[in-house]
């Protein structure tokens, strides 16, 4: 690598010291918000996570920004940057499991509490936040490239990010507004085309990462899990043959993990 000059070194410091301010002041309001939260109402708190959240995926712009300034500048990517840019997205996700759940296959009914606490967050803007979350995501995960550590844990990200946008999707009023002549149609459909996307991507992820990478089980059970929840999905929306699709798709997986399963504890066995 060619040797990076004094100048260069300098206009690089110059450029990122006012973004670490920056960075600094947010980190610091953050602090200062979080530790208002146990005094709120649930649904206050709720609302100051939304917030959190996505601030945090600001840091995580501004961050992803710094390594880039290191790539014209020095010539050399910036990992540490990279990886405070990754943790804020997980901590954007933290903030937004304790909003709507963090419930991959379960019932409606066992999280339309935690909805009932952000009635006045409007759909819209929680198909924004959900698009603006994964964005940030795919820019951090392009930024490490494909060969980086940290491949098979984006992963997991997505897969959280699948979880809520789900989540954030008050089924119990949402299919009623899927009518293309109530306002945001549109953007409903989009919102539910995304969701099932995503809990799609994430169970062909999980298996992915099965196959190639972990060989364990759990893993292949997350995948199966994320079939689950978008059966519940099409169940819900009423779309019975996208259903009935799903469903064989998971028993077919289920009886491969289940073979999968026996044979490895059958090699277990016999090294014993």
């Amino acid at each position: 690598m060619a040797k990076i000059s004094s100048e260069a070194k300098k206009r690089y410091f110059d450029r990122v010291q006012e973004y670490k301010k920056h960075i600094d002041v947010v980190l610091a309001r953050e602090k200062s918000v979080a530790k208002t939260l146990e005094s709120e109402s649930a649904g206050g708190a709720a609302h100051k996570r939304l917030m959190l959240a996505d601030e945090r995926l600001n840091l995580a712009s501004n961050y992803l920004l710094l390594n880039r300034i290191s790539l014209a500048l020095l010539g050399v990517r910036n990992d540490a940057f990279l990886n405070d840019a990754r943790k804020s997205c997980y901590q954007s996700i933290i903030y937004l499991e304790e909003v709507v759940s963090d419930y991959i296959d379960t019932p409606f009914s066992d999280y339309s509490e935690n909805l009932e606490r952000i009635e006045g967050y409007e759909d819209e803007s929680r198909y924004y936040l959900c698009r603006k979350l994964g964005f940030t995501i795919d820019s951090v995960k392009e930024d490490f490239g494909d060969n980086s550590k940290w491949k098979w844990s984006f992963v997991e990200l997505e897969g959280r990010l699948a979880t809520v946008t789900k989540n954030f999707i008050n089924f119990k009023s949402f299919v009623a507004m899927l009518d293309p002549r109530v306002d945001g149609y549109p953007m409903r459909v989009e919102f539910l085309a995304l969701c099932k996307e995503l809990l799609l991507r994430s169970a062909d992820r999980y298996r992915e990462k099965y196959e190639l990478s972990t060989l364990r089980i759990d893993d292949f059970k997350v995948a199966i899990a994320y079939l689950h929840a978008l059966r519940r999905v099409y169940a819900i929306i009423g779309e019975p043959d996208n259903a009935e699709s799903i469903k064989k798709k998971s028993e077919v997986w289920t009886a491969k993990m289940n073979s999968d399963e026996q044979r490895a504890a059958a090699g277990a066995g016999k090294k014993a």
